[in-house]
C-alpha cells in the first residue's frame, strides 16, 4: 500500500468528490484516483459497461436536448 503525501492528500480535499488525476512521469501513463469503495462496486458487478442500446442513446439524447432548451422549440417540428 501506498500512502499519500501531504501535497497528495490537499489535491484529494480541494475537490471533494471529484478523484485527482495523477501521471506517471515515467511513462506518462495517467491514473484516476478513486476511493476503495467505489473500486469494489465497480468490481461487484453492479457496474454495467456494455456497449449502450439504441433506446439509452435516446434517452441521452433527449435528455441533452432537454439540457440545451429544445423543449421549448415547438415551431421547429414543424417543418
Amino acid at each position: 500500500m501506498i500512502e499519500l503525501t501531504a501535497q497528495q492528500l490537499e489535491a484529494v480535499a480541494f475537490r471533494p468528490g471529484v478523484p485527482p488525476t495523477l501521471i506517471d512521469p515515467h511513462t506518462r501513463t495517467t491514473y484516476v484516483l478513486i476511493r476503495k469503495d467505489l473500486y469494489e462496486q465497480l468490481l461487484s458487478g453492479d457496474y454495467d459497461d456494455s456497449p449502450w442500446t439504441a433506446e439509452e442513446r435516446d434517452m441521452l439524447a433527449w435528455d441533452a436536448g432537454k439540457h440545451a432548451g429544445w423543449e421549448e422549440m415547438d415551431e421547429y417540428d414543424e417543418v
